[in-house]
Order: C-alpha cells, then structure tokens, then sequence
C-alpha cells in the first residue's frame, strides 16, 4: 500500500511537472500563465464588527459549479497588490505547481493594513472567549472564509492557509478554532511570541532588524492605501558603523523617528516581558486546532526560527487528533519558497534541499487534503541534518531515546566531557574586558540589512579578538550528531551592574581535508552551528529584572534554539563565549539602569567579565545526542 501510495504521488507530480515543462515550452512566463488562466476579482469582505477587509481572488477560468477547486487563503500586513483588476500578480501559489494544478487564490490586506478598514495591532492580542462583535485574528480568518463560502459558486468547500513570517503568524492564529472548511494550514517561520521571534533574544534587543523595519512597517496609516512608507535611509552600507555612531538607543527618537512611529515608542516603554509582550504570545492560544497543520522553519532563520519549533510543539500537545508535520530544512528567513537551498553563505547543502521539499512535501501536502490526492508518505518531523547534509525522518521532534550529555568548559581552552577537577594553582576563571564602544561584531559583512549568511559564518574573525573566550575539544575520533535542544549554563561575574553573555557552539573543520585533496576544502573554518545571548538581567525571570552584584559569581543559563548537526571525524567541537554580537542585538551599557532604551551616552562603560569552571562553578553547555 505504501509503495503503491508512493507511486501514485510520482505519477502526479510527474503530470503536474510535465504541464510546467510544457508551459515553458511555449514561452509563457509564469506571469504570463497566471494572466492566461486566471481572473481577478477585488472584495471587501464584512467582519463579524462591520470592518470590511480587502481581498483579491484569482478564480481559474474553466472554474463553474461543475468545475470546482479548492481555495488557498493567504492573509498578510505586507500588501496584497498589485491592486487593480487589470493588474496580476507575478506568482499566486506557494510554488508554480499550485498555479498549475487549479486553485482559486485568494490574499487578505489584514485589519488596518493597506486597502483594508479598521485599526491595525501589532501580533493582535487573542481573545480566547469572544462573545458578538469582539473580533482577533482567528475570527477574521473565520468571518473570511464563511464569507467566500457563500460568495464563490465554484469552491469545493475545501480552504487550506499558508504563509511565512507575519503571514506565517496569521496562519497559524486562522487554525485556532478553526473553520469547518478549513482543512489545511501551513504556517512558514511564523511568528510565535514576538517578544522571542524577531524583536529580542533572551532580552537582548534587535536593534537592526527592528529600527529598519519599523521605519517603514511602522508608520501611521490615515487612511486606506496601497502604498507603503519609504524605509529609513542609513545613509551607509556598513550597518556596524551606522548603529555605533547612533549611541545610545534614546538616540533613535531624537535623530530618526522623531515620536512618529508608535510601536516603537510601546517598545521602549516596556523593556521587560510584561503584558504587552505576554498578551501577544499566540502560543498558549493554540487550541481546537482542527485541521491539518504542517509547520516550516528554516535552521539558519534569523528572525524567526522560535516560532515554528514552539508552534509545532503547542499544536501537537494541545491538538493530539489532528495531523501536525514539522519540516525544518538549512535555510534562511523564507528560503525555501523560491531558492534551491543547496547553499548559503560559503555553506555548502550538497544538493537543493528545498526544490525537494518544494516538490516531494509542499505540493504533495496541500494536493492531499484539498483535492483527495494520496497522502504524501510524511514523517511527524522531516528535518535536515547539517553537516551530514541529508534528510532525516522521526516520529517526533526532539528525537526519542536521544542521550543527554554535555562539555565542561576546562583549562587551557579545552571543552571535556568530564567535570572540572580541583585545580591546585591558580584560579579556576577566565576572563575578558568587553568595551562596548567597540562590540564583537556578528558578521564581517558590509550591509545595511540584515545578513542572513551570518548563521553559518566563519567565526575565525572573532576568535582572534581578545573580549572573546575560545574553548575546544580534541579532534574527534568519531562522528557526533547533536539533535534537539542546548542549553548553556555559565558561572559568570563583572566588575560593573550589567553584562550580556553571548555563547557560540561553531563546527572547526581541520586544517588539511581527510582524502588529502584540498581543492576547495575550508581549512580551518570555524562554521557557526548556533549562537544566543542572554541578558543577565533577566537570570532569574523576564518580568523582574534585577542588577548583578558587582564581582559576585552567579549561574548564567539559557536556551539556544534546536538544531540538527553532525561534527564529523577529524573536527572540533568549539564553544566562543563574548558579550557583545553588534548590531544583532543592542549594546549593553554594562551599568545597570532599569530601562536600556532610556540610557545615555555616558551610561557605557568597559567591564572585566569572568567565566568560572570550578568544580563548585562549572560553566557547560549540555545537549543530547543521536547514534541513529
């Protein structure tokens, strides 16, 4: 049955595959395809409060109620355009397979944003218990589709969702006490909790991503619109330099935004994870989920690689009697949706990854639940292995039976498996002065965006700086596979009230290559597997920060995302532990004052920071391992 399943999906996707070869062959750009089979409408759709939302739908144009399709939703703040019913789209599926295939597209302006009435919230809180007009983001989804349902005389009364980042957000909020005609999601690096993806990392602020986009995305709309406001001009391409001579991060009203974009000033007056950031965790909300989810997430994800790992693990806990599907694959923010995924970066996939998902999971996925096509042969969690550079398949993320160990930083910068032993000359510390006048930065490259080749960056350029402590095991005899969660827990201590602790877990690949053929071999590459920070004001809890004692050693620990990687035979496994990573995240005054965003210039100040690995103070980082 499997095998015959198996084929049958082959022979679909074949057919399918062989319509797009044809298409070419005709000279048809996929612009000009969507032109020739397609038939766009414009919609303002009623919400349950009277709001009406604008929406576009792309109808095929042999669809009649004897010819039905089913409709992809796909609602976004980032602009539905082109508006116009003579102005198309350049794509309208999630890949061109759909496009082919038959669906009625259809794209939402979400509340207050673009062509759509109504007010727009950032990450809009749920409201679990709605009664009449109240409305949030599951109901919108909700009154939409109830809406097209009767509005559409040829839909076959099968809706599926998708979309990543902030689309991927709303996807996933649209599944919460879903449609009855619902029967898909698939939720790409959606926003979970925006206090984790995108904006912070264990408190730590993302002062790049956030003065960028904000800029633009956070501008007041009047009325409205199909335009978007213009993004802030850093006048450089050297990002680095543009946020060191901006100072302090009250700089960034005085000189920029001049009180004009709200959400940041809501962001500069709630430093800390209280209900403003809380309310907007869609996490716990994630409920009566009842149809078929399938969560995407990219290893090297920059903004949001929390969301998709949390929102699996929420659905399948609070779900249990709805299919729910994990893929994580070795790309960045996005990457799997047009790119061929064989690469990233001097980072090399051996071959591309996300053509395969593309076509072997997406496709295959969506064609199952909305037109009765075989089900695809999907494993609960379909997840590539960096460094071996191959799929894997589990029955559940993390895997089971994976063994939990760990590697004590030791004297001498090495990484032991043992734990410290008393030392009977000399302190058992490391230190480092870290000035925040001039921060590690978090990539060599020049750009006024964000890089998103940094995630798996030679960090050779940083382990030659003095503020940055290197410790390393021995060459390894054998291959390790870490899969699942780290975590890092650092004894820590400063001369001053504040610190950021920033700790890399990086794969060294040996000087020469094993076969003795180094055309092309990175020798010596320091290739970053995963980084985090954690503001050690918030050590004891997000809501309550408090100062550290000046010289007072206290255990440092924190989370860094899941991943899966195997250090072959012959590498390193390496650890860097620094304090600052810029302008990934904010400089930390190293002072401590109760709200960094209102810090002055004056408030930063160089500190000695000092690592312990006693036996009473070990400093680790702990993982589990795969043999499997």
């Amino acid at each position: 049955m499997y095998l015959l399943k198996t084929l049958c999906v082959a022979c679909s996707l074949a057919i399918c595959f062989m319509h797009s070869a044809w298409a070419q062959d005709q000279g048809n750009s996929r612009e000009e395809y969507i032109r020739a089979h397609y038939t766009k409408f414009e919609y303002q759709v009623p919400m349950r409060d009277g709001t009406r939302l604008f929406t576009i739908v792309y109808l095929p144009n042999d669809a009649t109620a004897a010819k039905r399709y089913p409709v992809l939703l796909m609602r976004t703040p980032y602009s539905i355009g082109p508006y116009g019913a003579d102005q198309y789209r350049r794509s309208l599926g999630p890949n061109q397979a759909f496009e082919e295939s038959g669906y009625i597209f259809a794209f939402q302006d979400v509340r207050g944003c673009y062509m759509s009435e109504g007010d727009y919230v950032n990450m809009r809180p749920q409201q679990p218990e709605k009664t009449g007009t109240q409305f949030d983001e599951s109901s919108d989804t909700y009154d939409t589709i109830e809406w097209l349902s009767h509005k559409l005389d040829c839909d076959n009364a099968r809706f599926g969702m998708w979309g990543i980042s902030y689309p991927g957000f709303y996807t996933a909020a649209g599944a919460i006490d879903s449609h009855p005609a619902l029967k898909c999601v698939s939720p790409q690096a959606p926003i979970g909790d925006w206090f984790w993806d995108d904006m912070h990392r264990n408190g730590a602020f993302n002062v790049q991503l956030a003065v960028t986009f904000f800029s633009s995305f956070g501008q007041v709309r009047e009325t409205p619109t199909s335009k978007r406001g213009e993004r802030l001009d850093l006048g450089t391409d050297d990002s680095y330099q543009f946020f060191l001579e901006l100072g302090s991060l009250a700089n960034v009203n005085e000189r920029h935004f001049h009180e004009k974009i709200p959400f940041w000033n809501e962001v500069c007056e709630h430093p800390n994870y209280d209900y403003f950031w809380q309310s907007r965790n869609l996490i716990p909300h994630l409920r009566n989920v009842r149809c078929a989810s399938l969560v995407v997430g990219g290893w090297f994800d920059t903004e949001d690689l929390y969301g998709p790992l949390r929102i699996y693990d929420a659905i399948e806990k609070n779900n249990p009697q709805v299919q729910n599907n994990l893929v994580m694959g070795p790309w960045y923010h996005g990457g799997w949706n047009q790119a061929a995924g064989d690469e990233l970066g001097d980072a090399s996939f051996d071959w591309p990854t996300a053509e395969w998902y593309r076509k072997q999971v997406e496709f295959p996925f969506f064609e199952h639940h909305l037109k009765g096509q075989d089900a695809p042969a999907l494993s609960e969690a379909t997840v590539f292995e960096t460094g071996a550079n191959r799929w894997r398949h589990f029955d559940s993320w993390p895997p089971r039976n994976a063994e939990l160990t760990q590697l004590y930083l030791s004297k001498d910068g090495t990484l032991q498996h043992d734990p410290p032993a008393e030392i009977t000359e000399g302190p058992a510390v490391d230190s480092y002065v870290s000035d925040p006048r001039k921060p590690v930065p978090y990539t060599t490259e020049i750009t006024s965006r964000w890089s998103r080749n940094y995630m798996v960056e030679d960090q050779r350029f940083a382990a030659r700086r003095p503020d940055v402590l290197v410790y390393h095991t021995e060459p390894l005899d054998q291959d390790v596979t870490i899969a699942g969660p780290l975590k890092a827990e650092i004894w820590f201590s400063t001369n001053r009230s504040a610190a950021d602790v920033v700790v890399k877990l990086i794969d060294e690949f040996p000087g020469r290559s094993p076969s003795g053929d180094d055309d092309g071999f990175p020798s010596g590459r320091q290739q970053l597997v995963r980084g985090q920070v954690m503001r050690a004001r918030f050590r004891d809890g997000f809501e309550h920060p408090k100062p550290l004692v000046p010289n007072q050693p206290e255990k440092i620990e924190f989370e860094l995302h899941d991943v899966l990687h195997t250090f072959k035979r012959g590498h390193r496994i390496m650890v860097q532990v620094q304090s600052t990573w810029f302008p990934f995240v904010d400089r930390n005054p190293q002072n401590y004052v109760a709200n960094i965003f209102s810090a002055s210039d004056d408030d930063f100040e160089s500190a000695t920071h000092t690592i312990y690995r006693s036996p009473q103070m070990p400093s680790l980082i702990r993982f589990t391992t795969i043999d499997y």
